[in-house]
């Protein structure tokens, strides 16, 4: 693990595995103090934002794309009216001792159907006391946390109103490199409504790992994520990526930062495919929560410097940090220091190989991981649990 790469998510800096990107997003301010009214008056929502948008007309699925000449206005018009900010509101001591609300972070979200939901980043909506909702068309509502998904970085708010703007979600897997897309929402909170930038798709089906919690844990690793070169900057996240037919095909999560100390990354940019998306919005709009296999471990990806250090000749695998009282795993007998080298025959070739073996199963599945022990190899049994909720 470089200890030069790292990820920043608001003002803080943690390391990982990856380069450094930032949580696109929602412009916290610190855990959950501002430190200044400064900052905390420019988070404040715009209710006059973009007065005079209408209610978009909804595209089909095999709605052609327009005129390139034209193309991003119109997704904008039929799209950003549905675009909303999403102000994280908690609580802070005065100096007196006495709590009073303000406003923590500022991201974004899209209205995806009738009844109000909203979708948006767990980031976006993490720690909120309450949440403050607006739509360019001047309405503010106080929004209705639903449900929200850490391990996808998913959220679903609610607000109820009549004759709301709604986009339609597409098939992300659709999408080919080299598709135009569009990307909306409220970037760096600035006052007058949602921000629109266009760029391609510069890749499919990539891995990244978000960054680890205020808590020290390692963040959750994203699948199937489309980066795009569209610019995205904080407070976009939660906003959608959208197809030239004005259909949501991703939701704008994170940001490529430094590559390396001092060098900045450009036009690097990740959003969670609506084919991710959806089926975790449906559970949580449906029960409130996400359902997740869980095994029960933090690891370690092997470098050669940790295999020399413990005598051992593999150069792959998951050295096992910690194991979790109760967990699948400490029932089928692992253990801290146990290297995981395959799951069910397959090699475990990067960091990202075990939780993405382990995501495409489900509760109740039982895998055979391949462990050395000691230097000694053994086979081990797990039956996957349920991950616990946040």
């Amino acid at each position: 693990m470089n200890p030069h790469h790292a990820w920043e998510i608001s003002t803080r800096m943690v390391t990982a595995s990856l380069i450094v990107l930032s949580v696109a997003s929602c412009g916290l301010l610190g855990s959950s103090q501002p430190n200044s009214t400064a900052t905390t008056s420019a988070l404040a929502p715009t209710a006059t934002a973009s007065p005079g948008l209408g209610t978009p007309s909804q595209p089909s699925a095999t709605a052609a794309a327009p005129d390139l000449s034209t193309a991003v206005r119109q997704v904008t018009q039929q799209v950003k009216p549905a675009v909303v900010q999403i102000t994280n509101e908690q609580v802070q001591l005065d100096q007196f001792n006495q709590p009073f609300q303000v406003p923590a972070g500022v991201g974004s979200g899209v209205i995806y159907d009738q009844q109000g939901h909203v979708l948006t980043n767990n980031h976006v909506v993490e720690g909120a006391q309450s949440l403050s909702v607006s739509l360019p068309d001047g309405r503010s509502f106080t929004g209705k946390l639903i449900g929200r998904d850490p391990q996808t970085d998913l959220a679903v708010v609610q607000i109820s109103a009549d004759n709301l703007p709604v986009a339609t979600l597409g098939n992300s897997k659709d999408l080919q490199v080299g598709d135009w897309v569009v990307a909306i929402g409220n970037a760096l909170a600035l006052p007058g409504g949602p921000t629109v930038t266009a760029g391609v798709v510069s890749a499919l089906g990539r891995t990244i790992q978000e960054p680890a919690s205020s808590t020290g844990a390692a963040g959750p690793f994203l699948f199937d994520v489309i980066q795009t070169d569209a610019p995205i900057n904080p407070g976009n996240s939660g906003g959608p990526l959208v197809n030239l037919s004005g259909q949501v095909v991703g939701i704008n999560t994170l940001v490529a930062g430094q590559a390396e100390p001092g060098v900045q990354a450009q036009g690097i940019g990740f959003a969670i495919a609506t084919s991710v998306a959806k089926p975790i919005a449906d559970q949580l709009v449906s029960t409130g929560r996400a359902i997740h296999p869980y095994i029960g471990i933090s690891f370690l990806p092997l470098t050669p410097a940790i295999a020399a250090q413990l005598g051992i000749k593999q150069q792959q695998g998951a050295l096992i940090r910690s194991v979790v009282a109760g967990s699948p795993a400490a029932k089928a007998g692992l253990q801290r220091g146990d290297l995981i080298t395959e799951i069910d025959g397959t090699k475990l070739q990067s960091e990202s190989s075990l939780p993405e073996i382990i995501n495409s199963h489900k509760p109740g599945d039982t895998v055979t991981l391949t462990v050395i022990r000691n230097g000694q190899q053994r086979s081990v049994s797990v039956t996957l649990g349920e991950m616990p909720s946040p």
